[in-house]
C-alpha cells in the first residue's frame, strides 16, 4: 500500500483524557521526559504518519494550547475511559473533517511508540469501513493503539452509554478485527507506556540510551 493515500484519511488522536491515578492526579501529558514534556513526545511521532492531529482530553484546554493542536473533550458522561477519547475523535472528524475516515490513537504515556506504527495498521487493515487494527509486540496487545474506522462511532457511543463495560478489549471484540505484532528482541517495548514514577526514570534512561545511539 502506497503510505500516502492511506495517510490523507487518516486522523491522529492523542489521548490524554486519563486520571492518572497512580501519578498523584499530575497531568502526565505535561511531564519532562528528556527535557521536552509527554504530549511533544508524542505529537511529534504521530504527526507525520497521518492526515492531521487532534488531542483528546478532558479540564481546561487552555493548558494545550502551545502544541497547536485541536483540543476535543470527551462526548459522553463520566470518566469513561480510553473508548470515549477515541469516539471524541470520531466525532470532531465528522465534524470538522469527514474526508477523514479513520482515526489513528495513540496514548500521550507512550513516547516510543514506531514511526511505522499508522502505515503498518493501515496496511494490514486494507482501511475496510468494518475493521479495527491493533498494534501488539510478541503476542501482547496494545489496546489504545489502533487504527478505528469512523463509521463506527455510533456503533461505539451505543456501547458506552449502556453502561455494560467500558473496556476497549470487549468492544474489539465485537468488531472483526485485525492485530499487527511489533515484535521486538532488544531494549524496552515500542508501546511501553509511562503510568508510575518509577516508569518516569525508566524511560528517561531509555531517551538518554537512544540518543547515544544517533
Amino acid at each position: 500500500m502506497n503510505d500516502e493515500p492511506a495517510r490523507s484519511t487518516i486522523l491522529g488522536v492523542i489521548l490524554a483524557g486519563g486520571q492518572s491515578r497512580r501519578m498523584s492526579g499530575a497531568d502526565k501529558a505535561l511531564m519532562t521526559l528528556d527535557g521536552r514534556m509527554l504530549l511533544a513526545h508524542v505529537r511529534d511521532r504521530l504527526e507525520p504518519q497521518v492526515a492531521r492531529l487532534v488531542l483528546s482530553a478532558n479540564g481546561d484546554t487552555e493548558r494545550f494550547a502551545p502544541f497547536g493542536m485541536p483540543v476535543q473533550p470527551d462526548t459522553v458522561p463520566g470518566h469513561a475511559g480510553p473508548l470515549a477519547g477515541i469516539l471524541a475523535g470520531m466525532r470532531w472528524a465528522q465534524e470538522n473533517a469527514p474526508d477523514l475516515r479513520f482515526v489513528a490513537t495513540a496514548a500521550t504515556d507512550t513516547p516510543f511508540f514506531p514511526a511505522d506504527y499508522v502505515a503498518r495498521l493501515a496496511e494490514a487493515s486494507a482501511l475496510a469501513a468494518d475493521t479495527i487494527a491493533i498494534a501488539a509486540t510478541n503476542g501482547r496487545r496494545h489496546p489504545v493503539f489502533g487504527l478505528w474506522p469512523v463509521s463506527i462511532a455510533d456503533g461505539l457511543q451505543t456501547f458506552l452509554v449502556s453502561g455494560e463495560t467500558r473496556r476497549v478489549t470487549r468492544f474489539i471484540e465485537q468488531h472483526r478485527c485485525v492485530e499487527i505484532d511489533f515484535g521486538h528482541r532488544e531494549g524496552p517495548d515500542p508501546f511501553f507506556n509511562i503510568n508510575t514514577p518509577d516508569d518516569l526514570e525508566t524511560a528517561e534512561r531509555h531517551a538518554a540510551a537512544s540518543a547515544s545511539t544517533r
